[in-house]
């Protein structure tokens, strides 16, 4: 029974936001992979949004769990990975989080480094950025119609290089994913996940969060 519930809450989710797992098997036409891991990939459970994935060069010897500072019910889960080198990096966003007005009154921040964020007129969203072990300046971004994660990969040598890429379901777009390379400091390089949100699907994701 509860995993039936569990099921058609996923489906309700993902047709909402037309969101689906970040991996070449799949993903969407033309969805392009990221060097060194392994997914994301995109859960619900109850009112959790949860993204999780396996950065493969990164190598830790205790996990931990970690709030994110000002989501009352949001943490990240840094472990490692039992099934294969690496590390299993997750987030749990609550959905109560994201409709927070306190969250999208937060500063606007760019990209870790100063970069701006692709396909954001203003080049920054109300944002808040935290450290945990081995992975410096993880970051939260919620803003009108965009929900949007930095993860850091401070195994990517390459330096001064970006690209973003349309994220599909399908032929459907329903995002960007942007990769970049170090600055001239030799930091930041990373990824960063851009989920469109329209108006109709945050009603309807606010009545799902509601239900609990």
């Amino acid at each position: 029974m509860l995993a039936t519930k569990l099921k058609k809450l996923s489906i309700v989710l993902l047709s909402v936001l037309s969101l689906t797992t970040f991996t070449t098997s799949c993903g969407g036409e033309g969805n392009v992979s990221i060097p060194g891991v392994q997914g994301p990939n995109l859960n619900i459970l109850e009112d959790n949004l949860i993204v999780s994935m396996v950065l493969e060069n990164v190598e830790i010897q205790v996990g931990g769990t970690y709030k994110v500072p000002k989501y009352k019910s949001s943490y990240i889960m840094f472990n490692p990975n039992l099934e294969g080198p690496g590390s299993v990096l997750s987030f749990t966003v609550s959905l109560d989080d994201l409709f927070d007005a306190d969250v999208k009154q937060l500063d606007p921040k760019t990209l870790p480094g100063g970069r701006m964020i692709p396909g954001v007129a203003a080049g920054a969203l109300p944002a808040v950025a935290f450290s945990v072990e081995k992975l410096k300046n993880v970051a939260f971004y919620v803003g009108p119609k965009i929900f949007g994660i930095w993860v850091p990969l401070p195994k990517f040598e390459l330096y001064g290089f970006g690209w973003t890429s349309q994220y599909k379901v399908g032929s459907r777009r329903v995002g960007n994913v942007s990769l970049f390379g170090k600055d001239e400091n030799g930091e930041n390089a990373g990824f960063f996940l851009a989920l469109s949100v329209s108006a109709a699907a945050e009603r309807r994701l606010q009545k799902q969060a509601d239900k609990y």
